[in-house]
This record gives structure tokens, C-alpha cells and sequence, in this order.
């Protein structure tokens, strides 16, 4: 089914975060289905080829999927993708409008999408960048020589304003085009930063920090920067973008470390006390994954999915499953003819599936995957933060008859 905008005014006393993920579903709930990998489209020359870190997915309010890839005809490309998986670009990087973007993208209020390029633009130094659903992109920012180029998306905060890294900078994009770099960061960051529930903004070096293994640190709006971890040999930095939790804490993985050197699954206190949830690889799990360079997300049934870059039967990754307690599963192996080494953090589509991207297999330059976690459609809010006057929007399917004011009172029951 097609996904549908819906919006709703709500007063706010300063910084509220939703957190609560929403069932709002017409007709009854559909029966669970058992996981199901499936090979989507494979990268090619024409689409892109490619698909590294953080390379982020975002679903758009038409429902389709929407993302960047480094690689392929010239200097990349941006494409969306339908559910169901026919693929098609919305536009080819060509250099004088920035190239090799390895951001992915993120979902604006205005129903456009923010990403970076890593080079390219008037300077050939990377890019900020707009991009409607439609294809029309337009520079929104140009990187000159002794700026870091970035690597992340921009993420648009409850002011309005988007905020992002570049190197060991932060910088913020106002929405009249006004650029500023906020704060100098600990060490060198590729990852996304997060605005959390209390307003505040956090965000991972991989290097930095007191044995130069990276950090995870805090940010005022003001550019207030104070380091709340530092890696260290056994829990040395990571990519992947840090995530919290429904629970308040934060989850990441990183690419090394750990009990086996492998990388691992942790959780984060707001306080900056690191708890180790799982060790890659496992012995107790045989052909456990190993490195994983991607992030968490966490589901709607409250538990955190993530893939390996390595390990798994074939050697290729894999996909996996662990709660906050710990318990942890193997879902799939990925192989090379269907796609293999996945980089970049999957997401949860708002009927109910996860889909992600790998950097191989498949044709050579990687491919989109979806995999089923059996899990029933949902609604998603945007944004999840917000002060007074906020207009807040949800994504879902199966909207049937639903007045102003039953959306208001059906959503005002939300603890905020």
C-alpha cells in the first residue's frame, strides 16, 4: 500500500521526545511471516556500485527507499528503490555537483532529502546537498580547501536547523542556507550525529580521545562539546552510527575488540558506563559474524538488528538479532551471489521490513536487500523531537477514514 503524510499540531513544554513507536493500522494485524532474505537489485555502472559506510537508507513519504552510492558512472549517483525493489536514479554526481557520496540520505520535514559528497562541488572539496523525490538536486553548501570533507548525512534537529560532522568538526546548515562550524570534535568522525531525547546532541570519534582510539561525545546546540567515553584497546572506536534506545541508553557496535578482536555489541549509559552485550565471533555460536562496520537499528518489537562484514557460514556477514539483555541469534548468512559484505546500517520500513545495502556481491557492486522480521506494518513519527508549535507528521500504511480529531486524540495519549 501506499504510505501517506499525515500532520497534527501538539504543544510541548521546551525538548519532548516521542519515543514510543505507534500501531495505528487499518483492518486487522497482519499474520507474522517467517524472515525471508531477498536480493532486491544488484549495483551496477548505470545505478551506482559500491555501498560503504554510513551509506543511509531513508524512506520517503511516498513509501519508496532512497540512498546514495560512492561508485559507478562518474562520481556516484542518487536512487530510490520501491519496496519491492525496481530501482531507479534520481541523480548521476558529475563533480561540479559533488561526487563519491558515501552519506546516504536523511528525511526532511520538508519531504526532501539531505546528504554529502566527499569531493566535488565549486571548491572539489565535498558538499552539502538537497535532493527532492523528484530528482532536483541542489548544492547547498560547498567545503573549501582546509575544511575535512564530510562522510555523513546532515540531520535535520528540533530547531529546524541541520547539524553534522566533517572531519574533527560540527558544523550547523540553518534553513536559510546560513553555514557555521559549531565545535571542534575530539578526533576525526564519520558517523552521523544523534539528537537525543533530552535535546542534546551525541555523536562517536575514531580516533581521539586518552589512548587515541576514539570517543563518544555530547553537544549543546552552542557547540558545547564534553566526551562521555573513550575507546580503548579492548573497546576501540567504530562507524556505525550510535543509536538510543526506547530505554534511554545508547547502542553501537564496533569494528574491532572485544574478547575475540572481532568487534562487538555495547550499550551505553547516558552516564558513560559501557556495558560489552556480545563478542564477535562468539565460539558458542558456530560461524558467528565477525567486524561489523555497520550500526544497530532498533526494531518495532524492541529488539536490535544488525549485520557483520565478515564471519558468518561463507565467510560474507551476516544478519543478527540481540535484545538490551544480551540474547543474541543468527538470522542470515550473506552470499556472494545475492550480496555480501554489508557496510552500511540496515533500516525498518514502515510496513514492518528491514531492508539494507551491501558494498559486494551480487553483480560485483554490491546489491539492495530486504529481509522480513515477521513483524506487522507500523507508523512512524517525524520528527520524534520538538518544542512548542511543533508540526509532527507520521509515516504509515492503511489510513482509512481517520478525522483530524481522532488523529489528535488517538495521538494525544502519547507520553511526551
Amino acid at each position: 500500500m501506499s504510505l501517506r503524510k499525515k500532520s497534527f499540531h501538539r504543544s510541548f513544554v521546551g525538548f519532548c521526545a516521542l519515543t514510543v513507536v505507534l500501531l495505528i493500522c487499518a483492518g486487522t494485524t497482519p499474520v507474522a511471516q517467517a524472515q525471508i532474505y531477498t536480493n532486491l537489485f544488484n549495483f551496477d555502472d548505470e545505478h551506482g556500485a559500491d555501498p560503504q559506510n554510513p551509506q543511509l537508507l531513508a524512506q520517503g513519504r511516498d513509501g519508496n527507499l532512497y540512498g546514495t552510492a560512492p561508485n559507478g558512472n562518474k562520481g556516484g549517483t542518487v536512487f530510490r528503490f520501491t519496496p519491492d525493489g525496481t530501482p531507479k536514479v534520481l541523480s548521476y554526481f558529475d563533480g561540479i555537483n559533488g561526487a563519491r557520496s558515501y552519506s546516504g540520505l536523511t528525511l526532511g520535514t520538508d519531504g526532501d532529502f539531505y546528504g554529502t559528497t566527499f569531493i566535488g562541488g565549486s571548491n572539489r572539496d565535498g558538499t552539502i546537498f538537497r535532493i527532492t523525490p523528484a530528482g532536483s538536486l541542489k548544492r547547498l553548501y560547498d567545503f573549501t580547501s582546509g575544511q575535512t570533507s564530510p562522510t555523513a548525512p546532515p540531520i535535520e534537529a528540533a530547531d529546524g536547523d541541520f547539524y553534522g560532522t566533517s572531519g574533527e568538526s560540527a558544523y550547523r546548515l540553518t534553513r536559510g542556507g546560513a553555514f557555521a562550524f559549531l565545535a571542534t570534535l575530539p578526533g576525526g568522525s564519520t558517523s552521523p550525529l544523534l539528537q537525543a531525547m533530552n535535546g542534546n546532541f551525541y555523536g562517536t570519534t575514531n580516533s581521539g580521545g586518552t589512548s587515541n582510539n576514539g570517543t563518544v561525545f555530547t553537544m549543546t546546540a552552542q557547540g558545547i562539546v564534553t566526551v562521555i567515553f573513550n575507546f580503548d584497546n579492548h573497546v576501540p572506536a567504530f562507524d556505525g552510527p550510535l543509536i538510543q534506545g526506547t530505554d534511554g541508553n545508547f547502542y553501537g557496535t564496533t569494528y574491532g575488540g572485544g574478547d575475540n578482536k572481532s568487534g562487538i555489541v555495547f550499550k551505553l549509559t547516558p552516564k558513560g558506563v559501557v556495558t560489552a552485550l556480545h563478542s564477535f565471533p562468539d565460539p558458542t555460536y558456530p560461524d558467528d559474524g565477525a567486524h561489523p562496520y555497520a550500526g544497530l537499528l532498533q526494531a518495532s518489537d524492541g529488539n536490535f538488528y544488525g549485520v557483520t562484514f565478515n564471519g558468518g557460514t561463507m565467510g560474507y556477514g551476516i544478519i543478527f538479532e540481540i535484545t538490551a539483555a544480551g540474547d543474541y541469534s543468527i538470522l542470515y548468512n550473506f552470499d556472494p551471489a545475492t550480496g555480501s559484505n554489508p557496510a552500511s546500517t540496515p533500516m525498518q520500513h514502515t510496513n514492518g521490513t528491514m531492508y539494507g545495502l551491501t558494498e559486494a556481491g551480487g553483480l560485483g557492486d554490491g546489491a539492495a536487500y530486504s529481509f522480513s522480521l515477521g513483524l506487522p506494518p507500523f507508523v512512524r513519527l517525524q520528527p520524534t523531537l520538538g518544542k512548542a508549535g511543533t508540526v509532527i507528521e507520521f509515516l504509515g500504511q492503511g489510513f482509512t477514514g481517520t478525522t483530524e480529531r481522532s488523529r489528535r486524540s488517538r495521538l494525544s495519549r502519547i507520553p511526551i
